[in-house]
């Protein structure tokens, strides 16, 4: 069933768990998240990245996310992540996504608050969940899909992009979103050394902001990272660069271990890697205090 992002997060906040935000630029992406939500009966969000046009127009991935979601027998959120690009974030709400982040957090404070408070207008008056990013997300510059100036963040440039916990009161304030991107010391793409999490830098902003705080370069923490984040008022965690790449290795061993190649064969074996990744993901943001392998 589609509903929004803040009917979902509202019920993570009184459960103490996260719902895992997974990008799906491809059908077998799509059904592996599906098919995991429902085998775990549990809510999901199903996410179309901005910078994924270019692997496919959400013109085209918007109502295939859409339908998926009404179909399913649990609960999703089809979201928008990471538009930074106002048109699309206004066509993916017209389109029917039940959810957008509007990701202006390059401009000036005044400039992100007056392009967030533009977007949540026009989104909750269609009953479109609002998330947007106060701070700025690092990437590894290795698959993930946000970078600072189109290079990775230096290192030791990471803490002046992080959260402010005062100024993000002020800005959830003013705009009235729905749930804040924080910046907490997690990169996007795949980590080049052990993260090191500001956790009470979390737990101030979760504290000032009383509303859910999303996790972004989610993939490859430690269970203790997850399961701390969720314990400090994460309650969407984004993941995706480890899903696809546990995609691309299962492809690259069936194909050095088989002579006889079609590719329908390949999205197959694709679907089943990324489904099992995400179904490890979910046990963990679920927080049940199970040891997960």
């Amino acid at each position: 069933m589609l509903v929004n992002l803040k009917e979902i997060l509202t019920k993570a906040e009184a459960g103490n768990y996260a719902v895992g935000a997974f990008n799906s630029p491809t059908l077998e992406s799509v059904r592996a998240v599906i098919e995991a939500a429902e085998e775990l009966q549990a809510p999901i969000i199903l996410s179309h990245a901005e910078v994924h046009n270019e692997i496919i127009p959400i013109e085209i991935m918007g109502p295939i996310l859409i339908d998926f979601a009404k179909r399913a027998n649990v609960p999703v959120t089809v979201h928008l992540d990471h538009g930074s690009n106002l048109e699309i974030v206004k066509k993916a709400i017209d389109i029917g996504f039940s959810s957008v982040m509007i990701d202006a957090s390059h401009m000036n404070y005044e400039d992100n608050v007056r392009t967030v408070i533009e977007i949540v207008e026009y989104a909750h008056r269609q009953n479109v969940s609002v998330e947007a990013e106060l701070g700025m997300i690092a990437s590894s510059g290795i698959g993930g899909e946000e970078t600072k100036g189109g290079e990775p963040f230096a290192e030791g440039d990471l803490i002046d992009y992080y959260t402010d916990p005062l100024i993000a009161k002020d800005f959830v304030e003013i705009t009235e979103i729905d749930a804040l991107a924080a910046s907490f010391g997690t990169v996007h793409g795949i980590y080049l050394k052990e993260p090191n999490l500001d956790f009470d830098r979390l737990c101030a902003i979760y504290k000032n902001i009383q509303r859910p705080v999303v996790m972004h370069g989610g993939s490859g923490l430690s269970e203790e990272d997850y399961v701390t984040a969720i314990n400090s008022g994460v309650r969407k965690i984004n993941y995706y660069s480890y899903a696809a790449k546990a995609g691309a290795y299962a492809i690259k061993d069936f194909i050095e271990n088989n002579s006889n190649l079609f590719y329908h064969d390949l999205t197959v074996v694709a679907k089943d890697a990324i489904k099992k990744d995400v179904i490890r993901a979910m046990k963990i943001f679920l927080n049940k205090g199970e040891v997960v392998r």
